[in-house]
């Protein structure tokens, strides 16, 4: 299990992510990030999303988003830690270039 395989998770209800780590040695942790709705237009701004969704073996159209840091707000990058147990089933693994436009994301949001 590496950085940019996305995969199935089952938390409260299935959901898809992507994993940004690899295996934490011993621990069977990841650090990910679950794929969300777009938001369109509404985030310009205040936040930037990397559309995910068909191409990457989903069924449906969904993004990665990060807020950008701003006086007052706490960014939110949807990063969430997932246990080997967590993950369902791999769907695909992303081009490198589409994890390098993720993890290029996920620095504009500042430190997880």
């Amino acid at each position: 299990m590496q950085a940019g395989e996305v995969w199935w998770v089952d938390f409260d209800e299935r959901r898809p992510v992507v994993l940004l780590s690899a295996e934490v040695a011993d621990t069977s942790r990841f650090l990910a990030m679950q794929v969300v709705p777009p938001a369109g237009t509404e985030i310009d701004g205040v936040a930037a999303e990397v559309a995910i969704g068909a191409p990457e073996g989903l069924p449906f159209e969904g993004v990665l988003r990060v807020a950008f840091p701003r006086p007052g707000v706490v960014p939110c990058t949807w990063l969430l830690p997932v246990t080997r147990e967590d993950l369902v089933k791999r769907v695909s693994t992303l081009p490198a270039a589409k994890l390098a436009e993720i993890e290029d994301l996920v620095r504009l949001g500042g430190p997880a």
